[in-house]
């Protein structure tokens, strides 16, 4: 059926033709008096109501930068990953291809560079059209510009329910207003300024807002590389980007496609064998479908959600986290960071292997800094961050719960350290002047409600007395070591690097506890969940409570390696960092993160807790973690294991003179009570999982890989004082490892126990986690 013409505006009778006349002269009036009329000589005369309204709008225009994705680097430039409320990457016009440019002036506004932002004669024609019962806009490229500019503005400030759409909610005023800020905007910006920045904000897709965005989306390509028929189909679809999906409706696609071909080929933009070439060639996109957001992370999803988390909670980024979020995923920043992609490649390699096949869910971690700097050079777990593939987590193992001013950091905030704990209270005994090699009562596991420890600063809780805790008294059990032949006379030194339970609190024993407690302090160490009350998100390890002498108190990988990089770094403590660099879609420097070094211990002090680390390794419990390997790629390091009481967090912590890594394994679920015995791991039966049985070949491969790198110097040497000659002791009953003297230690490389040494026996009762004492850790 044939479209009834309306009598009224049927422009062939004498009275449609009168009624089109006296609207479009008074809408042209409208405009020319904005155009043409000084604001000043309009205030001073008797100009009419609708020229008063016309000058009263606003002739500023406030154009804010759209939203543009930010992208997170690794230190070498690569990208992690990218995130956005709007896929949008804006660039210059000389990188949008020429066939683009004369694609969207043909189809959108081909008096472009004609008009000062409003088109009267496109706006006749469209009067007419319409009267004809033919409905055709009108809007020239710059009212279409300023109409998304407005629309940004208002999505940036939060006001989507105002914007303002063509057909559905914009009125006479909201056209006029509109118009009027496209004149003044001519006035300030060239034409090909203009056409810049609608290519660069006009929608083309939920996944693709800007040229660029649209041409990786539509066709994998980008806007300089268009080609014609790529160009056509694109500025096509700008009028209705649904109705005109290539994906969804190729046919339409086609068609409008075509349409924008044959105006170009009128326009005299392209030649008639460019033109029949273009509509020859098939609509075929080639969809690249964005994936943003840390889940879809080239690598280290876990440390780029710990990016974005230190970025939010950062009020040098916005008065509140909205604000926040709003420059953070729509500003279009460049956030550099400090991850090594080969160290992460390895790390990610490594907690994958220790815990692969794994339906019980334990989880794997690493984390490695560079002492002196503190940068995060890599952070891996064993899970993926997007659901339903595997064993999923969002929960970071290697971070703290919160950061210290109590905002989320979505860390799981720790585990419970075990032996590693065990250098701080030597480094105490080193500090206060004692030699390494002075000889403790290792026998005595019993301390009393009321023994006689000294703290200047505190008093000491906790008690060890199965007398008194079977007369019902607030005790716990004697104290324990793994294994019955160490109850002997030992030296502070063989108790360290064997892991000895009671050699930790006979030396206790001999110190100012305040010195402990200091010394944790100083290189950092605190708990990685919040206060009970919620008081202190980070509350510092109270070194009064005995249990923490042997690593009661949840710590974080994070936490645990930088204080470890304290030792390597000659006694100064780091505070970690992870982002070097922040610049935005303008290139100006934001707010990051630089190096904040202090001295925590005296440099002896840590050269003699290296020495003794260096022993755990080469005839310690760290022994069996690393093969015996070629003395050509030895190099020194130094570490310590840890063991929670029921087996249920292990740890391997250590460094050389350039690297430090934490490595643990454990439960991550819930309340992390599980045990860890009795469990398969990888197909292999574990009695009761050890430190240097997971975690322990996760840190000798990875730091075999990548700890030359950064340096693998000698450690200094402590002063020979401090040592006081050289002990000899017996190879220990049960323990196949050799005793050998201080030399430099190979570079570990194998993931399991080398077949000349004999996997030490599984203890029944590892680690110390709840300060009962049982194990070495």
């Amino acid at each position: 059926m044939a479209t009834r013409n309306n009598p009224l505006f049927d422009t062939a009778t004498t009275l449609g033709k009168i009624l089109l006349f006296l609207g479009v002269s008074a809408i042209c009036g409208v405009l020319v008096a904005g155009l043409l009329v000084p604001a000043a000589a309009v205030s001073g005369s008797a100009a009419s109501g609708s020229i008063d309204f016309f000058d009263s709008l606003p002739a500023e225009l406030k154009v804010d930068p759209p939203s543009q994705t930010t992208r997170i680097l690794a230190a070498d430039g690569s990208e992690i990953a990218s995130v956005y409320t709007e896929n949008r990457t804006k660039v210059p016009l000389d990188q949008i291809s020429p066939n683009m440019k004369n694609a969207i002036i043909a189809v959108e506004d081909s008096r472009f560079y004609e008009h000062g932002g409003v088109d009267t004669t496109g706006i006749l024609r469209a009067l007419v059209s319409t009267a004809r019962g033919n409905k055709q806009g009108a809007s020239t490229i710059t009212q279409q510009y300023v109409n998304n500019v407005l629309n940004a503005n208002l999505a940036a400030a939060g006001e989507e329910d105002q914007i303002k759409l063509n057909g559905v909610n914009k009125g006479v005023g909201d056209k006029l207003r509109e118009m009027k800020l496209s004149i003044a905007l001519e006035k300030e910006f060239t034409k090909d300024q203009i056409l810049e920045g609608y290519l660069n904000i006009v929608f083309f897709n939920r996944d693709a807002y800007g040229i660029e965005a649209a041409s990786r989306y539509f066709f994998s390509t980008t806007a300089k590389d268009l080609t014609l028929p790529q160009a056509a189909l694109l500025a096509g679809l700008v009028n209705s980007p649904s109705m005109f999906d290539p994906v969804t409706n190729p046919e339409r696609s086609k068609q409008r496609r075509d349409l924008v071909l044959g105006l170009m080929l009128n326009q005299g933009k392209i030649t008639q064998a460019e033109h029949d070439a273009a509509v020859a060639t098939p609509v075929e996109p080639k969809v690249t479908q964005p994936k943003q957001g840390c889940a879809y992370a080239a690598s280290a999803p876990y440390f780029c959600d710990y990016i974005l988390h230190l970025l939010e909670n950062n009020p040098a980024y916005g008065a509140d986290i909205k604000d926040r979020q709003r420059l953070i995923y729509g500003g279009g920043l460049t956030i550099t960071t400090t991850l090594d992609p080969n160290a992460q490649a390895t790390a990610q390699e490594q907690v994958s292997a220790a815990a692969g096949a794994n339906p019980d869910k334990w989880g794997a971690s690493m984390v490695s800094v560079q002492p002196g700097t503190g940068k995060i050079i890599s952070m891996a777990q064993n899970t993926t961050f997007l659901p339903g593939q595997g064993f999923d987590s969002q929960l970071n193992f290697n971070v703290d719960k919160l950061d210290k001013d109590g905002n989320d950091l979505n860390g799981m905030g720790g585990a419970q350290p075990g032996s590693t704990m065990k250098p701080f209270t030597f480094a105490e005994w080193l500090n206060e002047g004692k030699t390494m090699n002075t000889t403790v009562n290792a026998a005595q596991r019993v301390y009393p409600i009321g023994y006689p420890w000294k703290n200047t600063c505190g008093k000491v809780q906790g008690a060890y007395s199965t007398a008194q805790k079977n007369a019902g008294l607030d005790a716990t059990d004697d104290l324990q070591n793994a294994e019955p032949q160490w109850y002997k006379p030992l030296t502070v030194l063989e108790g360290l690097y064997n892991s000895i339970n009671t050699v930790t609190f006979a030396s206790a024993a001999q110190l100012d506890f305040c010195g402990i407690q200091k010394i944790v302090d100083a290189v950092g160490l605190h708990s990685g969940l919040p206060s009970a009350d919620g008081s202190d998100p980070n509350p510092k390890v109270n070194m009064m409570t005995l249990g923490n002498l042997l690593g009661s108190t949840q710590t974080s990988p994070l936490t645990m390696a930088s204080a470890f990089a304290t030792f390597a770094n000659d006694g100064k403590y780091c505070e970690p960092i992870a982002i070097t660099s922040v610049v935005d879609a303008t290139g100006k420097q934001l707010p990051a993160q630089s190096s904040s070094c202090r001295d925590a211990i005296k440099p002896e002090v840590a050269r003699g807790v290296n020495y003794a680390l260096e022993q755990v390794l080469n005839k310690g419990s760290g022994s069996l973690i690393r093969p015996r390997i070629s003395t050509t790629t030895a190099f020194p390091i130094g570490a310590k294991t840890g063991t929670s009481n029921n087996n249920g967090s292990t740890w391997v912590v250590g460094h050389t003179t350039g690297l430090a890594t934490a490595a643990w394994f454990g439960d991550p679920l819930g309340a992390q009570d599980r045990a860890g015995q009795n469990i398969t791991v990888n197909g292999k039966f574990y009695q009761g999982i050890d430190g240097y049985m997971i975690a322990g070949p996760m840190f000798s491969s990875y730091m075999a890989k990548i700890a030359p790198a950064y340096g693998t110097n000698p450690f200094p040497a402590p002063p020979s004082n401090m040592i006081n000659g050289t002990t000899t002791t017996s190879p220990s009953p049960g323990r196949t490892t050799p005793q050998t003297t201080q030399a430099p230690v190979p570079a570990p490389q194998a993931t399991q126990a080398p077949a000349t040494q004999a996997p030490a026996p599984a203890p029944t009762s590892n680690g110390n986690g709840n300060g009962n004492g049982k194990g070495n850790g």
